[in-house]
């Protein structure tokens, strides 16, 4: 039987769940359609998304048309879960995007439509709520050839526009078809102007397979009107999945616990296939499968390429994962790039003894969002938790009082920022001389590495010249230090070399034990390893960047004047505008920091017409007073109070 992963994206309330029910229903997969209002829908699961209407968390389900297997992917619409729907686009083999036909195309329609074309997704496109009060045809069909894209195919006509009777009647306009098709495809141009007969169905096969045309269904999830045009539009023109060879090869887009608290990975197999008791690969880890599940079917004993199975035994995956069965780095090497979430708050319990539940909670959620990083500051006690957008603080909030039952607080939320090295630095101390009370030799020079390069660790001391467990124990050290540089905030990209080395090696007094006071040990390289790199940082110097967004603002031209004096106060570097005798664009980075209060403003700066389109951009050189992070370490920057904590924790 063929399988095609599909996945649903909308903005938020265009529908897409109610159309993921209704497409379940034509199946025959359930009785009735569940309704986002009423909180019976089968793919919103989490307590908030029943309760707001919204879906925050990807989940999948299965249906067939005809002898297609269909496993559908519901995925978020708000901005704020955006890690959420790439992850969920690194699996498809098409995709359906839905759109308000009153609203029309909305900001984050956009950004959806720009990552599809992006990663070359086949996608179609279906106009709801058809049947609803200002529902618009032309005017939609205008707006997504202006503000999508102009590769656009009508696939029929809208009638009733507003009213229950709402249809769409699939007819196809030959004239348009053309128009569209040959402007794509230089040979099929070639044969309509020789007079050549056209296969019409199969180029618009082929060119919405290439994701060079979207074929646009109108309809209802409410009434299901369109539905069965679009069924047929899923079955015949989006691509099958296929299989990229024999080697075992998959990615992980889902985590979650089952009931005994396990964990389960939901896996896109491309190619060969997983079967219970096979050891698998995934960074540097390997583990036996001990269950699986195919998404659609059940319990079964293998899992076959072009499949989304449901995998046990996997204790230490994460998501973006690659699943193989060989040591080959470029086949297990996480290939998802997401942007950076560049907001934190402090979290914390209302009640003091769900202190250590609250930590253990945590974890796991953090283990089903990688982009949910926890920072713990063990001298005051307090969680940090990263975040994408101030909903998040909600979808926590209310997941750990219904899955845990633990009640939490949040403190305002803060930007993250990052520093950058300026120059080279070196530094060094040698053991039983100057002020060094540890029996250990360290050397380090830092240097600056290209962005996004991470951070690199090499030797210029021989191997063998200590232990291999001290020297690993100073990278493993300079690794943490560096997420808190000498403002505080982590320095992402950095080239440290180990320049000395030295060490006291094992002795022991006539008759006793190892004596430590004699001899150097791990944890003396661990506790030197802040100071020496720290003076190294403060030679070569940091300078803290500032997280930027990149945005679009579509807004009425004769209200440019005072946007632009509200972008000026925002500290944003608009480009020059776009102006038109309406509507007109406006694009540049603005600090992410700023993008919450452009988005409060931007109605009353507009009459409620501007359009915000937002994203992370790059890292920018802060302007003006350095922003300071609390540290959450004993501050190797203050080496009387360092030594103090670290010799009375000894």
């Amino acid at each position: 039987m063929e399988v095609l992963n599909l996945g649903i994206l909308a903005h938020v309330d265009a529908g897409k769940t109610s159309l993921t029910e209704r497409l379940l229903y034509t199946a025959g997969v359930i009785d009735e359609v569940g309704s986002v209002d009423d909180g019976s829908t089968q793919t919103d699961s989490l307590a908030l998304e029943r309760q707001r209407g919204i879906t925050i968390k990807s989940a999948v389900v299965s249906f067939a048309i005809g002898d297609l297997t269909v496993n559908l992917i519901d995925t978020p619409g708000h901005p704020d879960f955006i890690a959420e729907v790439e992850r969920a686009l690194s699996v498809l083999d098409g995709a359906v995007l839905v759109i308000s036909a009153v609203e029309g195309v909305q900001a984050q329609t956009r950004v959806l439509m720009r990552t599809l074309q992006r990663l070359r997704i086949p996608t179609l496109i279906f106009v709801n709520k058809l049947d609803r009060p200002g529902a618009q045809y032309d005017g939609v069909l205008r707006q997504l050839a202006t503000k999508l894209t102009p590769a656009i195919v009508p696939m029929g006509e809208a009638s009733h526009l507003g009213t229950p009777e709402a249809t769409f009647k699939p007819i196809l306009q030959e004239t348009t078809l053309v128009d569209v098709l040959t402007e794509r495809d230089d040979d099929l141009l070639k044969r309509y102007v020789d007079g050549e007969p056209l296969a019409l169905d199969e180029a618009l096969r082929a060119q919405t397979h290439q994701a060079r045309v979207h074929p646009v269904y109108f309809g209802s999830a409410i009434t299901g009107a369109g539905t069965e045009a679009l069924t047929d539009g899923i079955r015949d023109l989006l691509p099958r999945a296929r299989s990229d060879g024999t080697q075992l090869d998959g990615s992980v887009f889902k985590v979650e616990r089952g009931p005994a608290g396990e964990k389960i990975a939901y896996v896109r197999m491309f190619s060969g296939t997983a079967h219970v008791r096979d050891r698998v690969r995934f960074r540097a880890n390997d583990a036996k499968i001990t269950a699986l599940h195919v998404i659609g079917e059940g319990p079964a004993n293998a899992v076959q390429a072009g499949r989304i199975g449901k995998f046990w035994g996997l204790a230490d995956v994460q998501i973006g994962d690659r699943i193989t069965a060989t040591d080959d780095p470029e086949l297990r090497q996480t290939t998802a790039f997401f942007a950076p979430p560049t907001l934190e708050t402090v979290i914390s319990a209302r009640k003091p003894s769900d202190k250590g539940n609250l930590r253990v909670a945590l974890t796991q959620l953090a283990e089903q969002d990688p982009l949910i990083n926890l920072r713990q500051d063990d001298l005051r006690q307090e969680t940090y938790v990263s975040l994408y957008g101030e909903v998040q603080k909600e979808v926590i909030e209310t997941t750990l009082a219904t899955e845990f039952g633990i009640v939490v607080d949040f403190r305002e939320t803060t930007t993250i920022c990052i520093e950058r090295l300026v120059g080279i630095g070196a530094a060094v101390e040698f053991k039983k001389k100057d002020l060094n009370p540890f029996l250990a030799t360290i050397g380090l020079r830092v240097e600056p590495a290209p962005v996004n390069a991470g951070v690199s660790f090499e030797l210029e001391v021989e191997l063998g010249s200590m232990p291999y467990a001290f020297i690993k124990a100073v990278e493993e050290t300079v690794r943490e230090t560096l997420h808190q540089g000498i403002h505080g905030w982590q320095i992402p990209d950095a080239h440290v070399v180990m320049t000395h080395s030295g060490y006291s090696a094992r002795q022991s007094h006539a008759h006793a034990v190892f004596d430590k006071s004699m001899s150097s040990t791990a944890g003396d390289f661990r506790n030197l390893t802040p100071l020496v790199l720290m003076t190294a940082l403060r030679q070569a110097g940091t300078t803290v960047h500032e997280p930027m967004h990149h945005f679009q603002l579509d807004i009425p031209t004769d209200t440019t004047r005072a946007v632009l004096a509200t972008l000026a106060r925002l500290r944003a570097i608009p480009q020059v505008p776009a102006l038109a005798a309406e509507t007109s664009t406006l694009e540049g980075e603005i600090p992410a920091a700023a993008v919450y209060e452009l988005e409060q403003q931007l109605p009353a700066l507009t009459r409620g017409e501007g359009v915000l389109e937002s994203a992370f951009e790059r890292y920018h050189p802060v302007t003006g007073p350095i922003p300071e992070r609390p540290r959450t370490d004993h501050d190797p920057r203050n080496r009387r109070e360092y030594l103090l904590h670290i010799q009375r924790r000894v």
